[in-house]
Order: structure tokens, then sequence, then C-alpha cells
């Protein structure tokens, strides 16, 4: 029990920053996007869904849970059905086997549902555009609200865009905006 206490005295604590992410890489949200975030400000589940990727979008994702990123403290979580998910995250470019899929989980997750686009495949098909086994991007099959461009985008990148989309004016700010007469 000494050892394992002198270990994490040694090793201090791993969840105090996460690396910054990288400038550059825009990342874009639709305006209605935040509309429909608002309701979400405060708690946020995701649900991941592959429709053909290489897996280094999930990785990523998978990244996001461990403890230099834990998501968790931000009120982010990660559903197992998308029958209890607020937002969508479809990784990779939609190919022949999983469009009929992708529109089903779509239709199962509950309004007002959010679908971000992870990675270069997911937005535009990225390497795989022009392949026989693949049908387009994701937009191209069910509407998108963010799109997080990299290949793959790293877990900074990721959060960032996931707190992008859930700040803004809320309806108890905007309410005491104009209660207050500001502009």
């Amino acid at each position: 029990m000494f050892e394992i206490l002198k270990k994490s005295f040694k090793t201090g604590i791993v969840t105090d920053q996460y690396p910054p992410a990288p400038a550059g890489q825009k990342i874009s949200v639709a305006p209605t996007a935040q509309k429909k975030a608002e309701l979400f400000r405060k708690s946020l589940t995701i649900r991941e869904v592959d429709t053909g990727s290489c897996n280094a979008c999930e990785m990523e994702m998978n990244a996001l849970a461990n403890p230099v990123y834990d998501i968790e403290r931000l009120g982010i979580h990660i559903a197992a059905s998308p029958r209890h998910a607020d937002a969508l995250v479809v990784t990779g470019p939609v190919t022949v086997n999983m469009e009929g899929p992708l529109k089903d989980v779509y239709k199962t997750t509950p309004n007002p549902k959010l679908v971000i686009a992870l990675g270069d495949c997911a937005i535009n098909c990225g390497i795989f555009k022009g392949s026989y086994a693949v049908t387009g991007p994701v937009d191209q099959h069910i509407p998108v609200d963010v799109r997080i461009p990299g290949c793959p985008p790293r877990p900074a990148e990721i959060i960032e865009a996931l707190t992008e989309l859930r700040k803004g004016e809320t309806t108890f700010t905007r309410w005491f905006r104009k209660f207050s007469g500001e502009p």
C-alpha cells in the first residue's frame, strides 16, 4: 500500500489540464445547432456511430474518456444506445452497408438531436472519396449540425467543438438581458 501511495505522490494529478487544441482547424457549428444545444448546456449525452471509418476517429473518441481528457467532468457522457443520446457523433464516410443503419439510428434518437460529423471522412469522404463502397459524406444522408475536421481530429479539438456548441446565450440570460434593458 505504501508503494501505491508513493507512486501516486510521484505521479501527481494527471487530469489538471489537457493539451491545447492546435490552431488552424476550422470547426463549423451551424447557428441552429447552438439553439438546439441550449437544452444540453449542463449535460450532453453522445452516441458514436461508425459508418465505415479506419477507426482513427474512434481511437480519439475513446481518448476523451481517459483520465487526461475526462469529458465526464464537463458533463458529456457517452451512451450505449441512440435512444438515450442527445447527439450522434458520426465517423467515416457512409458506406453502402451502413447507409440504412445510419438512417435507422438517426430516426431512433429522440428530438431535438444534434449530429456531429467527426473527421474529414465524415465531412467529405477524405481518402475514401470515389470508392465504389462509399455512398457519400454524412450530410448527404442526414442533416449535420457540427463539422469537426481533421484526420483524425485530436481529443482537444473535439472538446473545443463540443464546448463551442454548448456555450452561448441561454433562455435565462436572454430574459435577464431583456429585463435589464440591454440590447
